[in-house]
């Protein structure tokens, strides 16, 4: 490959399978000037020869499985600008001759097992260094006071060290600094204050400080209120912090995160941070923090979490709690709090999480409890609320039967409270335990509840009924038939309303029969025609309840409609999650076989990505293949057995009213058993999504899902089919991503998510970057190299993270164009 008169110049093998060394003569491409080869299988060392190529400037070998030291000669590398050298396995100290690189700019050795201390030097000779992390290692000592000399800096990553000492008080030296990670280390504080802080005031362009997991064991400063503006993340958690919160921290209006929680801190909640009108999360959990709940909190309209669990606050939960519209977690368990629970509480229709446990509520549960409606991480999905603890308080009267309408809960928990009458039997409670009842003595349901079998008015009728007609047997055989033919009908009328289960839900609704269908589609009109697939059309209908459904009627004239049906019947029936189309019930018989699903107004994801008159913004796109992950997790993990879907495209993602995703069409589902990985099947899926053992063997298993969905992930953020006709035979479009990744997305990222000249280019690309990644390592060709749909969801929650500061305001529902 390599010769001392090769004139190559840029070598990108990055995003393969490559495994097998560095070979020693790479040094003889003496003309390089880029070498890329991250994310690949690459073991061994780092070869000593590259120490020749005096002319690199970019080098990427992160993400591999390199070992031994980073050799000496790398300090030869004059021009070399970025150095990445990150999630390896690399031991030993950084060679000092490195440090002495002036033309280095980026450097990145994070999360290796690399030792030793930082030298004093550090600084003087790196006068162009903007970007260094060396997170995730073993460093010891201190950090050194010469990193002032690198004055351009402008991130600085040191967390998850054993890094110990002071945090040096000329800090503030680095004007240019906007993101300081010192978490995870051994840091102390020379004084009762953390004095560093007051350096960070000259720091104008500090957005992010991280000081968790510390031993600082001092207070914060007054100074905390005179940092930079642009601040928006301040993390100081398990820090072993005391005294009271500043009341500066009001004057940063620019905040998003503030994160105290797991110290020592007392005093009451500043009434200034009425002032943070862009917070978004405050965790303040686990101290000793007194008083009461400001009401000026309920002003953060843009509040995503409030975490003050575990405190000694008193006095009475704010009944303006309801204006917080976008509040999704709300913790204010082991508390003081005794009041009752705010009638507008319950109107929060974006809550997730509520927990008000180990207080002293009195009060009653409202009988309209149900309207709960909740999202999960992923903003703006309007689903179930699924935690809700108010255990151990002194709550009474009855838990609503409304709650049954909270299909998605999860946790559910009133025990030691003075609560009365039935325990709701429907909906979720049929998972829920004694335990989440006990010491309630006035409760009574279910045996399974561990309480007493209520005795109700009907009941007692009953009883008396049967007295009187067991007492007139002997004088009149008339009332006697009677009694008997009554006791006969209401027996067939429950029997018969029984033996019509609703397909999904367990509920009882009745069978729709080809007559309402035909009615509800005008005859099956094409006007109503919504789409047709392989077996199948599906009709928008409007049921006699006015209902809006969509029918999907199988073609029985081909052989496959038929075990389509009835693979869609057996994987439905049993699942329940809000990405996946609900099925209403069902019409069969030997000439008619249809399905009635929710029904869902916005169409397809193919029709959003490929219509001129529609378009999704990045963050809609996350949350659409949120929605699709979380989808496919519960199918492969979290349901009793696994389930393939096969057949994952965007025309299979359905969205509803709020542009929440809907994973649908089952029809060539796989149902694994309990102990196969994968199954065999001559069912072809739909050409371009195909995992490669899917299509040569016919084996099917939940990575051939997670391929498939890689290859959408690419799609979506790109906007090209995989089987478009731009691609020539010999490339795809994963092989078209591999190829301008990770240093030329631009050229393949949909155009209209990413302009040069935008305001937050740099932050949108690195963000894409993941993105493509994380499609990457979803379509591995080899099946046991994919990562599996539970790290794909955690993957996009961070993703999403980082994406949120550029859409503050951004919902489910803000599509530019509605099709209806």
């Amino acid at each position: 490959m390599c010769s001392s008169s090769s004139q190559l110049e840029e070598l990108r093998l990055h995003v393969n399978e490559l495994v097998g060394e560095l070979p020693e003569r790479i040094g003889e491409c003496s003309a390089l000037r880029l070498v890329s080869m991250s994310y690949n299988k690459i073991s061994g060392v780092i070869p000593r020869g590259i120490g020749n190529l005096t002319t690199l400037q970019i080098l990427y070998v992160g993400y591999n499985n390199l070992i031994g030291t980073i050799p000496e000669e790398m300090g030869n590398l004059d021009n070399l600008n970025t150095h990445y050298l990150g999630v390896n396995n690399l031991r030993g100290s950084i060679p000092t001759k490195i440090f002495n690189i002036s033309n280095l700019q980026i450097f990145t050795a994070s999360m290796n097992q690399l030792s030793g201390q930082i030298p004093s030097s550090f600084g003087y000779g790196l006068p162009n260094l903007v970007e260094l992390y060396v997170n995730d290692n073993y460093f010891t000592g201190q950090i050194p006071h010469s990193i002032t000399n690198s004055s351009k800096l402008t991130v600085i990553n040191f967390s998850t060290n054993n890094l110990s000492g002071l945090v040096p008080n000329i800090l503030g030296g680095l004007s240019l600094l906007e993101e300081l990670y010192l978490d995870g280390n051994n840091f102390v504080s020379e004084s009762s204050e953390l004095s560093f802080i007051n350096s960070l005031t000259n720091c104008r362009y500090l957005r992010k400080l991280s000081l968790g997991n510390n031993h600082f064991n001092g207070i914060l400063p007054v100074s905390v209120g005179n940092l930079s503006t642009y601040l928006e993340y301040f993390y100081a958690y398990n820090c072993r912090l005391r005294g009271t919160i500043p009341d500066g921290f009001g004057n940063l209006v620019n905040l998003l995160i503030l994160s105290l929680f797991d110290n020592r801190l007392t005093g009451s909640i500043p009434t200034t941070f009425g002032n943070l009108q862009n917070l978004q999360g405050l965790a303040l959990y686990t101290n000793s923090i007194s008083g009461f709940i400001p009401n000026n909190i309920c002003g953060l309209q843009r509040l995503n979490g409030l975490f003050l669990q575990q405190n000694q606050v008193t006095g009475s939960i704010p009944d303006c709690i309801g204006n917080l519209t976008t509040l999704r977690s709300l913790k204010l368990g082991n508390n003081k709090l005794d009041s009752r629970i705010p009638t507008n509480l319950w109107q929060l229709n974006d809550l997730l999480e509520l927990n008000l446990s180990s207080n002293f509520l009195i009060g009653s549960l409202p009988p309209d409890a149900g309207n709960l409606k909740v999202a999960t991480l992923s903003i703006g999905k309007l689903v179930n609320l699924e935690t809700l603890d108010l255990s151990h308080n002194n709550l009474s009267g009855n838990i609503p039967k409304s709650l049954e309408g909270l299909r998605y809960l999860t946790y559910f928990d009133v025990s030691f409270n003075y609560l009365s009458g039935q325990i709701p039997s429907g909906g979720p409670f049929r998972n829920f335990g004694s335990q989440f009842f006990a010491s309630n003595e006035g409760l009574c349901g279910d045996l399974r509840y561990g309480v007493p079998k209520c005795r109700n008015a009907a009941s007692q009728k009953r009883n008396i009924i049967l007295r009187v007609v067991y007492a007139l047997l002997g004088v009149s055989a008339l009332v006697f038939v009677m009694a008997i033919a009554y006791v006969f009908r209401r027996y067939r009328k429950k029997e018969t309303v029984e033996s019509q289960r609703d397909l999904t839900s367990g509920k009882a609704p009745l069978r729709a029969s080809y007559y309402e269908l035909s009615q509800a589609t005008e005859g099956f009109n094409e006007s109503h025609l919504l789409g047709t697939g392989g077996f199948s059309s599906v009709y928008k209908g409007t049921l006699q309840n006015e209902e809006e459904v969509a029918i999907k009627v199988f073609n029985l004239q081909l052989e496959r409609a038929f075990k389509s049906f009835d693979t869609e019947c057996e994987v439905l029936r049993n699942l329940r999650h809000r990405n996946l189309c609900k099925v209403i019930t069902a019409c069969s018989n030997e000439n008619f076989k249809a399905l009635i699903l929710e029904y869902m107004p916005n169409g397809s994801l193919e029709r959003w990505l490929y219509s001129e008159d529609y378009f999704l913004d990045m963050m809609q796109r996350i949350d659409i293949m949120m929605d699709v992950a979380c989808a496919l997790e519960y199918l492969h993990h979290g349901y009793t057995i696994p389930i393939v879907h096969c057949d994952l495209k965007p025309s299979n993602v359905l969205l509803d009213q709020d542009m929440v995703g809907h994973l649908s069409d089952f029809g060539i589902a796989k149902v694994l058993g309990d102990d196969d990985s994968f199954a065999q099947t001559t069912t072809i899926a739909t050409f371009g999504y195909i995992a490669p053992e899917y299509g040569s063997e016919g084996l099917v298993s939940i990575r051939c899902d997670v391929y498939s969905y890689g290859i959408m992930l690419m799609e979506v953020f790109t906007r090209r089919k995989p089987s478009s006709e731009a691609f020539p035979e010999d490339l795809s479009l994963r092989s078209w991503v591999t190829s301008s990744f990770p240093n030329a997305i631009t050229r393949i990222i949909d155009p209209e998510l990413l302009k040069l000249d935008e305001e937050n280019f740099a932050g949108k690309y690195e963000i894409l970057s993941s993105i493509m990644e994380l499609a990457l390592k979803c379509s591995m060709e080899n099946p046991d190299d994919r990562i599996n749909m539970e790290d794909v969801v955690a993957a996009l929650k961070k993703i999403k993270l980082k994406l949120l500061p550029y859409f503050p305001e951004t919902t489910k529902g803000s599509v530019q164009n509605n099709p209806n």
